[in-house]
């Protein structure tokens, strides 16, 4: 599965942007998806994640609330939908598939179970 990111931007607080996940090459409706992102000197941290059929979601504490994930499938697209944005939402935020389709059980929510990375976007929220 390819994965390319889009979407990002400067943003004032309090403002909203939706990214973008385009996938490619093997079937990426067969996968469970997720948004991570990174800030500059700290570790990649989950943001939210969908399961491949799209019935279920999950999102990290910090952004409950705020961010929704949801996917469309016929266009293999994937997308985060962030409101309300604050200066520490400020990192790279990328894209992942699962390692494996049809995953059964919890969608994952750790980077080690998710196997193709896209290259990632910027959200730069200032204050």
């Amino acid at each position: 599965v390819q994965l390319q990111a889009s979407g990002g931007g400067l943003v004032q607080a309090g403002g909203s942007l939706r990214l973008s996940c385009a996938a490619s090459g093997r079937t990426s409706s067969r996968y469970n998806m997720a948004w991570f992102r990174q800030a500059p000197g700290k570790e990649r941290d989950f943001v939210a994640a969908v399961s491949w059929n799209g019935g279920t979601a999950y999102f990290a504490d910090s952004v409950k609330g705020r961010f929704t994930i949801s996917r469309d499938n016929a266009k293999s697209m994937v997308y985060l939908q962030m409101n309300s944005l604050q200066p520490e939402d400020t990192a790279v935020y990328v894209c992942a598939a699962d390692r494996f389709a049809y995953r059964s059980g919890v969608t994952p929510r750790e980077s080690r179970d998710y196997g193709y990375w896209g290259q990632g976007t910027q959200v730069t929220v200032s204050s």
